[in-house]
């Protein structure tokens, strides 16, 4: 599905062809399928409205309208029938049911980077929210919306909560001045606190891992720490230094070339084709030498936000390996062996990485730049994809299908999809 100002369009995934057209009454914001993709949530944050369309009953919708309270987000819950609207200035979060035309309200969400999770199997959901200049978390059951646990956390301004993948652990952190990691039963027992240092800017990203084995948090220091999950307990720390020296570690540098064209060919005008060849620059993966210097920028100190530490993470589907970026370093997908806790690889691009994601099926990472074009890697080696079409198509950002077969290209006003080929077995 995709949105043209206040045009909702779906598409079949495999042959793009049009299957609906909904018109929604003001600018769509925010799209959302269900998570049995039978019906799809339009939010209009100006007007403060949520619209809701079935795939099944085209001439069936629902609006609903939070009225003078506003609207600031809205998602699906994990069965696909309830919708979560958080108002303006945080006051609540609403729950409304499509089957039963209820209304639940959960006080005091807190406006932080991650407030509102679910497990991953749907049965819960964990809220962070802040009385009385205190943190809490609650926990609800998804099937009723009934309160489960509700606790204080040992946190000055909580930023975020995430669910381990299996459900059983609650991760929470506290604001970047203070280098606190919070673990959490269901039950809301405190289970580990992990501190890494005291004064300097602190957690900036975490991940778990899918076999939810491992905790890798991104810190301001440059540097990832992996905690156990049997004692909570650091087990190593990735450094991301500007000048890879191991000879165990495969440096791909990308490099511009420009197409050689046959002179006999050259003709006034020239074709299309000729025109897009002479005008366009090639790339490609060259593997360098160790030692190799990256391109390191020093944060500007006295500006908030300053672009330092590991922002991006993301474990592999398999659990082999994790992707990280160093923003002192913007140019370079850094690729570690969890097996061994080692670094395998690392890709040093031409231009800031703007996003990366893994194939939801097997070890295979994709990387776009801002530019027309897609890297992939998987252990067999990388490779660099040139998105074929006309004008400039600037890659900002990337989904990868489920089945892994395909992926969505995103740029600012246009978006492709990128079909893989299957290798034969």
């Amino acid at each position: 599905a995709s949105c043209v100002q206040h045009r909702l369009v779906v598409r079949d995934a495999s042959s793009l062809q049009l299957l609906q057209l909904y018109t929604c009454l003001d600018q769509i914001q925010y799209i959302e399928w269900s998570s049995d993709s039978l019906f799809i949530l339009c939010a209009l944050y100006k007007r403060g409205i949520v619209q809701v369309w079935s795939l099944e009953q085209p001439a069936w919708h629902c609006r609903i309208d939070e009225g003078s309270a506003g609207l600031v987000a809205s998602c699906w819950s994990p069965d696909g029938r309830h919708i979560l609207n958080t108002t303006e200035f945080h006051l609540r979060i609403t729950v409304w049911s499509l089957c039963t035309k209820s209304v639940s309200y959960i006080k005091y969400p807190k406006a932080c980077q991650q407030g509102v999770v679910f497990t991953k199997d749907g049965r819960y959901m964990a809220v962070a929210e802040r009385r009385d200049c205190k943190d809490f978390i609650s926990i609800f059951v998804c099937s009723n919306w009934q309160l489960l646990r509700h606790f204080d956390t040992e946190t000055q301004d909580l930023s975020g909560i995430e669910w381990a993948p299996n459900g059983c652990v609650l991760a929470a952190w506290d604001t970047c001045l203070e280098y606190k990691v919070l673990l959490y039963s269901l039950d809301g027992r405190l289970l580990s606190s992990f501190r890494a240092y005291e004064w300097p800017l602190g957690v900036k990203s975490i991940a778990w891992s899918p076999s939810s084995q491992f905790l890798a948090i991104g810190s301001f220091d440059e540097k990832v720490r992996i905690l156990n999950h049997v004692t909570w307990k650091k087990i190593t720390e990735l450094d991301h230094p500007a000048t890879i020296a191991s000879k165990k570690t495969i440096v791909y540098k990308e490099v511009e070339k420009s197409p050689t064209v046959d002179t006999e060919r050259l003709s006034f005008p020239p074709t299309r084709e000729l025109a897009s060849s002479l005008f366009s620059t090639q790339s490609k993966y060259d593997i360098c030498q160790v030692p190799v210097s990256l391109q390191y920028v020093k944060p500007v100190a006295d500006r908030a936000n300053p672009k330092v530490g590991v922002g991006m993470l993301a474990f592999s589907a398999d659990n082999c390996f994790l992707a990280t970026k160093n923003d002192n370093i913007p140019n370079a997908v850094w690729i570690w062996d969890i097996r061994r806790l080692k670094l395998s690889v690392v890709l040093e691009q031409l231009c800031t990485i703007q996003c990366f994601q893994w194939d939801p099926c097997q070890p295979r990472l994709a990387v776009c730049t801002g530019t027309s074009r897609v890297y992939l890697w998987s252990p067999a080696g990388c490779v660099v994809v040139q998105v074929p079409g006309e004008g400039d198509f600037q890659i900002v950002s990337l989904s990868w299908h489920s089945s892994g077969d395909s992926m969505v290209l995103l740029s600012k006003d246009h978006f492709c999809v990128c079909y893989l080929e299957r290798e034969e077995v």
